[in-house]
């Protein structure tokens, strides 16, 4: 159930995002030489390959819901998990395949479920820093010792930035919507 606050948030970013459609098409046409129609095309020629990938991962992210117990996601991923949450929460994003279509709805899905704000920005880091399954893609085009440098410089962030988030957060007394 998505609560009024969302709801209305949800609208507001919805209307944002139409009028800057809006506003590009309008000058795409204005433009001429059919940039608008150009425009369209190749919108709507990036929704075809990654539809299948936004479903499925909304899929999971419902089922993470559904299935994995709350207590379970809170004892693993809550707020008095502790740095044990955080590293679950950063290992977890580093082993996660595919881009924000995939991980933010299973972020969104973690915190539906009870997880707090460090694991969940750990998640996040994790994914975006560590990304296990790009390293292959990363070593061939850059080469291992670009690669190593990278991952050695940035390998703890995502623990540090889940931390911060939590501390932060903790004493604010703010917590994540659930």
């Amino acid at each position: 159930m998505i609560s009024s606050m969302k709801f209305t948030e949800f609208y507001i970013q919805t209307a944002i995002m139409i009028g800057i459609a809006a506003v590009l098409f309008a000058m795409g046409y204005l433009k001429g030489d059919g940039q608008h129609i150009k425009g369209l095309q190749s919108g709507m020629g990036m929704i075809v390959p990654t539809l299948p990938l936004i479903l499925a991962a909304f899929i999971v992210a419902g089922l993470m819901q559904a299935m994995i117990p709350r207590d379970l996601v809170v004892q693993w991923l809550g707020t008095d998990a502790g740095f044990k949450g955080i590293a679950v929460g950063a290992l977890a994003g580093a082993f996660t395949p595919g881009g924000p279509f995939t991980s933010f709805p299973i972020a969104a899905g973690l915190v539906k479920a009870g997880a707090s704000i460090g694991p969940v920005v750990a998640f996040l880091s994790g994914w975006l820093l560590l990304g296990v399954t790009k390293l292959p893609l990363e070593v061939g085009l850059l080469g291992w010792q670009v690669t190593l440098a990278r991952v050695g410089s940035t390998f703890f962030v995502p623990f540090l930035a889940g931390w911060i988030a939590q501390t932060l957060y903790g004493k604010l007394g703010m917590g994540l919507p659930q």
